[in-house]
């Protein structure tokens, strides 16, 4: 299922959501000048689930180790910008454009329900709890990680909680046909959701990904949206009737 537009945005162009659009296609611009280098350039900013991993096992809340060790400390941060970092990167023009699509068909309704400065916020914090799950998983992983799609899962899971009537125009190819249907919010989200969840279990836990896709980085975004985004949201502004 290809969404193409949703009916809840008052406005496409939200400052924070595009500014991130924005940001991961420029990233993948760069990337693609990069040519034979580019690999040096994802390997450094990839999050690796076994560095991490290591990192947290290291005395985490001890500061005077930090102090006594400053190249802990220096891995550390190294370890805590690829968690970030790794947000940014894609391994292909299809991998971009399936996120930004997604991101540019749902975060403006999530934006303007939170505000640019907390929507900023619950996307990185949703990008961070994706790639913990993920970390979670499969503690013992060396496969690096890219991509903003566990962020993305969070959009989505606020989605489904602060617009629970929204409508979904939607491409639906059927075998030789292409249909375009509007579907509930509601029912487009479970089923993108229920995709990622059987997925992530099919694999188990000897591995996080399948396909290259890190199914448990969608499903922990997901979650942490369904659980952060109505704590995040502002009311609505109501008018009263004059007097």
């Amino acid at each position: 299922m290809i969404p193409l537009r949703d009916n809840a945005a008052p406005r496409r162009l939200t400052p924070v959501n595009t500014i991130l659009i924005a940001a991961n296609i420029a990233v993948f611009i760069y990337e693609l000048s990069l040519g034979a280098r580019v690999v040096g350039f994802v390997g450094r900013f990839a999050m690796v689930p076994a560095t991490v991993t290591d990192t947290l096992s290291t005395h985490p809340f001890a500061w005077q180790y930090w102090t006594a060790h400053r190249s802990v400390a220096t891995a550390s941060i190294r370890t805590a910008t690829t968690i970030v970092a790794s947000m940014f990167l894609h391994g292909g023009v299809w991998h971009v454009a399936g996120n930004m699509l997604y991101l540019f068909i749902f975060g403006a309704a999530v934006e303007y329900r939170m505000g640019a400065p907390r929507y900023a916020a619950f996307y990185f914090a949703s990008g961070i709890a994706a790639a913990l799950a993920t970390v979670w998983i499969a503690p013992e992983s060396r496969i690096p990680v890219i991509g903003a799609s566990g962020a993305i899962a969070g959009v989505l899971g606020a989605y489904f909680i602060l617009y629970p009537r929204g409508r979904i125009l939607t491409i639906l190819p059927i075998f030789i046909f292409i249909q375009l249907v509007e579907i509930p919010a509601v029912i487009f989200l479970l089923l993108w959701f229920a995709v990622q969840l059987y997925a992530g279990i099919v694999m188990g836990n000897d591995g996080a990904f399948m396909g290259g896709v890190a199914w448990w980085a969608h499903v922990g975004g997901f979650l942490v949206g369904i659980a952060l985004g109505p704590m995040l949201a502002k009311g609505r502004t109501t008018r009263r009737p004059p007097r």
